[in-house]
């Protein structure tokens, strides 16, 4: 008589989860402890780049709005440290250069600016005074907070405008109140809003060309010359200011990028992400080492399933991917309930400070793949473990 050889009965995709997420269904709080440690790992690490990633988007919708086409021309110093000065026709000389598009400058002012004259001349909180020409406006895309831009009519008249700081400092909140400028009073007719591309501007007082050179003693010669160029072309410009402003000297002209600090931190703004990233692995760590030892328990709770099993003609492979599916599964939640907790962080973070709201799908996806590798690696121990139990033994343990 011919004997035929038996083959252990195949476990399919569902009976593989069934079978898996057996010991999940019948222990639901040690489920919830288990899987908490992965998923503060998980939503600490989306958080982290989730804000990142927030916080560079917000930056360069920033450096959209303000435009990265501006240039700022100043005086350097002399070959032996001299002062150097601009010719006062150097803002008409860059505006013909070809690829410009608008033209605006400073000239630095001595005077202090005080709330009255009854405040020490010592005492002037930091503020410059500026003149400035109709165009600074319109090249820096300022607005006005309140109250008007110099122009012809108020530019000829003892009158100022306030950036927001230097109002702040003066502890005037609207136009039509008064400062103190060179024994004379002079009339706030405007406060600027915030202007990032130009600190300097916000922490100035700034009065008509016309009204500094008659009623201050300008000189006329700009300090500061801002430009705004075509996108294509301010390499050029950039390259043609100093030679087209002083031919003979153009070492003694200075051209500056104001928004490349903006630039610089969007570039960086993950960089202190690695650290947080760390410690975000760490709890990961920390969370797998759980699932690994609650899988240990479980083996040693359930050998006796574990003997009724193989005694049924189970293979030590299905009760190796019984056990392990049952770490994946307790990892994938914690890993799923991490990423629900990190986007949900991120949002209100980033709807607090303003922010467009910017979860990357890499972070999502890496962080979920992580949770399946250390859910399989901590549970390959206890399932390899509970694979080499005896059926024999197993079964004696009630």
């Amino acid at each position: 008589m011919r004997r035929t050889r038996l083959s252990p009965a195949s476990l399919g995709p569902r009976d593989v989860l069934h079978v898996g997420s057996a010991g999940l269904r019948t222990r639901p709080m040690r489920v919830v402890l288990s899987a908490l440690g992965i998923a503060i790992g998980i939503a600490t690490m989306i958080a982290v780049v989730g804000i990142s990633a927030s916080s560079k988007a917000q930056l360069l919708q920033k450096l959209d709005a303000l435009g990265t086409n501006m240039l700022v021309a100043s005086p350097g110093q002399g070959l032996f440290g001299e002062e150097v000065k601009l010719p006062k026709e150097a803002p008409g000389m860059v505006g013909r250069i070809d690829g410009v598009q608008q033209v605006g400058a400073t000239g630095d002012l001595p005077q202090a600016v005080r709330r009255s004259e009854k405040i020490p001349a010592d005492e002037s909180g930091g503020i410059t005074l500026k003149a400035a020409d109709e165009g600074l406006l319109k090249v820096l895309r300022g607005a006005m907070a309140s109250g008007t831009w110099l122009n012809d009519a108020n530019g000829r008249y003892p009158s100022v405008v306030l950036g927001h700081i230097s109002a702040e400092r003066l502890g005037i909140t609207e136009p039509g109140r008064q400062v103190y400028i060179d024994g004379r009073y002079f009339t706030v007719v405007g406060i600027l809003g915030p202007l990032p591309l130009a600190p300097e501007i916000e922490r100035s007082a700034l009065v008509g060309w016309s009204a500094a050179g008659k009623l201050l003693g300008f000189d006329g010669h700009p300090t500061s010359i801002y430009e705004r160029s075509t996108d294509a072309s301010v390499r050029g410009v950039r390259d043609l200011i100093p030679r087209t402003v002083d031919p003979e000297n153009p070492r003694n002209v200075q051209v500056t990028d104001p928004s490349s600090a903006l630039q610089a931190k969007a570039a960086t703004e993950g960089a202190f992400t690695n650290l947080l990233l760390g410690l975000g692995g760490v709890a990961l760590l920390v969370g797998g080492v759980g699932v690994a030892n609650t899988m240990i328990i479980s083996v040693l709770e359930r050998r006796h399933e574990i003997g009724l099993r193989r005694s049924m003609g189970a293979t030590r492979g299905q009760i190796r991917i019984q056990f392990v599916t049952e770490s994946l599964l307790l990892s994938g939640l914690g890993g799923i309930a991490g990423i629900v907790l990190g986007a949900a962080a991120t949002y209100v973070f980033a709807a607090s400070g303003g922010m467009p709201w910017v979860v990357p799908l890499w972070a999502v996806g890496g962080g979920f793949g992580a949770t399946l590798v250390i859910g399989t690696i901590a549970g390959l121990y206890p399932a390899v473990r509970a694979a080499r139990l005896s059926p024999t033994l197993a079964l004696q343990a009630v």
